[in-house]
């Protein structure tokens, strides 16, 4: 897609209820363009009332409407058809996403717009699939097992992947029957309104899908405790994901599904292509939860490999989202590219050697760009080791034998995901096995078009799963129902 002039996109600063668009607030929060620090638009904040009107609309929708209760097919038509006009309206979804966020347009539109229309269509599949058993009983009496959506679910997006991580969220929760009050991100809050005026359009009900802007203090929290929200999915940080747990828990025990930090190593033998975990840390600046952060690599390449990893990040070119011709995406805000900086150069007083990168990126404005960094010399104890960063930055420690890689890739909080690269089979399922993580990726890293394959972690990093069928099971509830038919 060509690049375009950010200041020619118009923005719908408002929330969406019921079909249409609501400009009033709690006050406003200025939105900056992480390209280049400006603040282009305001967005309103939803307070405690608002969220109420939004989960209340919501539960009328489910309610009165025939989202719930009509034929399956009839929704997954529905859903399809929203699909079918995300895709159509791929340019302009593209913009928007690229505009706020830290997705190069040229991106956005040939991955994040496909991949979010496919994601609704692979839902959509799911709506007449599981309705539940007839469980073996007496000759004259009938146990049933009946799946029935929750009702009205709140689902809150992270800034990275703003129109997939919402589609993640929202697209299972509908296709079994559930209405949705989404809120996104406070950074990233505009592509998500056309998503949903979209859905109206392809004859979703009115109140079905709602949105509520704000942060995650005011309105997030407000969301995870309206009475009448019956469960809450969440993707972000392991501290945020800890409160709205504890939220959920203080306001009826509601049901969660929470997808949220990760520190992934990347087990590195002799044979592994260099541009495969070159990109697992690089792409969206390493702004991804399933991020290739940390490098274990076989002591005997591994000067060599570590060079051929620098050498690949010099290739990259940093430049705005609208940009084409950019290789290196913006870190979301300043203050977060100083926090990333902070963590090297802490590593850095504590021993660590910088190898490439170790610096901010001059752009001439107030946009925010790091250098893809790599750091050797390193040890469990360090910040840049232990902790996530969310930034562009890779460790680097060696190992000599497949019992030492396990050892090192084992983290004592995180099981997001890992990546194994070697030409040897058995040696790859054995390391696999070994791994304590939601997702291995052997000789690949990061997704690609495999929705029906789940994703989530292991310890801190989460509970449930976001794809898959798990994704469609963990917006139904089940009910058993007995029936004694004997004369």
């Amino acid at each position: 897609m060509d690049s375009f002039d950010p200041d020619q996109v118009e923005v719908r600063r408002a929330h969406f209820i019921h079909g249409r668009f609501v400009e009033q607030g709690a006050g406003a929060l200025a939105v900056e363009r992480p390209s280049d620090g400006r603040a282009y638009a305001d967005v309103p904040v939803a307070g405690t009332d608002l969220v109420d009107q939004a989960v209340q609309d919501a539960t009328r929708a489910f309610k009165t409407s025939d989202w719930a209760r009509c034929a399956p097919r009839e929704r997954a038509r529905i859903l399809r058809r929203w699909a079918d006009l995300v895709e159509a309206d791929a340019p302009a979804l593209a913009r928007l996403e690229a505009l706020g966020s830290t997705r190069p347009v040229k991106d956005a539109a040939s991955w994040d717009v496909p991949f979010t229309a496919e994601g609704i269509r692979f839902f959509a599949e799911w709506a007449d699939k599981i309705g539940g058993d007839v469980a073996p009983t007496r000759v004259d009496n009938l146990g049933l097992t009946i799946a029935e959506p929750y009702g009205v679910v709140g689902a809150i997006a992270p800034w990275n992947l703003p129109l997939v991580m919402a589609s993640w969220k929202v697209a299972p929760a509908l296709a079994a029957g559930n209405a949705v009050v989404l809120k996104p991100s406070e950074l990233t809050p505009f592509s998500v309104l056309r998503l949903a005026e979209l859905a109206v359009m392809a004859g979703m009900p009115k109140g079905i899908f709602n949105i509520v802007q704000g942060d995650g203090r005011t309105t997030g929290d407000a969301l995870c405790r309206h009475p009448q929200v019956a469960k809450v999915t969440f993707t972000g940080s392991t501290r945020t994901g800890a409160a709205i747990m504890a939220a959920c828990a203080e306001s009826g025990t509601k049901p969660v599904t929470l997808e949220l930090g990760g520190k992934s190593p990347q087990i590195v033998f002799a044979d592994a292509p260099v541009r495969t975990v070159a990109r697992a840390i690089t792409l969206n600046a390493g702004q991804v939860c399933v991020a290739g952060s940390r490098l274990i690599v076989q002591r005997s390449v591994a000067e060599r490999f570590v060079a051929r990893l620098a050498a690949a990040f010099a290739e990259l070119r940093a430049g705005h989202t609208w940009d084409s011709t950019a290789s290196l995406s913006p870190i979301i805000n300043r203050r977060e590219m100083e926090r990333i900086d902070g963590i090297v150069q802490r590593g850095v007083a504590a021993g660590a050697q910088i190898v490439a990168g170790g610096h901010a990126i001059p752009m001439g404005d107030a946009g925010a760009y790091y250098q893809p960094t790599i750091l050797t010399r390193v040890d469990g104890a360090m910040d840049a080791v232990k902790n996530e960063i969310f930034g562009p930055v890779i460790t680097v420690q060696t190992f000599d034998d497949e019992e030492e890689a396990l050892a090192l890739a084992d983290h004592p909080d995180y099981g997001l995901a890992a990546g194994i690269h070697t030409a040897d089979i058995g040696r790859a399922m054995r390391l696999a096995r070994g791994i304590e993580a939601g997702t291995v990726w052997i000789n690949r890293y990061g997704r690609s078009s495999d929705y029906v394959i789940p994703t989530g972690g292991y310890k801190r990093s989460g509970i449930g799963k976001d794809l898959g069928r798990q994704a469609y099971e963990a917006n139904l509830h089940f009910k058993s129902v007995l029936v004694d038919f004997a004369a």
